[in-house]
């Protein structure tokens, strides 16, 4: 049983930052695949950022420059720093895990960002 499992989420003012985790459990090997979606209200899920097996990254535009993705694979933990926060940021952020072919989810941590 694979399970994912997003932290760091909160309150937080525009401007601020946070440091969203994901940590896989179970019986996996090394995860190399990480990708960060977020929902916003009303809207639909949406690619923020991934990182993938050769290293190379993928940032949606309207990060760029404010989110980083990162990886431990020791730990078989994603990180999404997000720094200069605004209030178009506040959803539902969650990871996704390629283990194998099969893509797991976590539940999703939230982020609200007040203006």
């Amino acid at each position: 049983q694979v399970r994912l499992v997003e932290s760091g989420g909160g309150l937080v003012e525009a401007g601020g930052s946070r440091r969203l985790s994901c940590v896989a459990s179970g019986n996996i090997d090394s995860i190399y695949d990480w990708s960060w979606y977020r929902q916003g209200p009303g809207n639909q899920r949406e690619l923020v950022a991934e990182i993938v097996s050769d290293g190379n990254y993928y940032y949606r535009d309207s990060v760029k420059g404010r989110f980083t993705v990162s990886r431990d694979i020791a730990k078989n933990t994603a990180y999404l720093q997000m720094n200069s926060l605004k209030p178009e940021d506040t959803a539902v952020y969650l990871c996704k895990a390629f283990i194998g072919i099969i893509a797991h989810w976590g539940q999703g941590t939230q982020v609200t960002v007040s203006s």
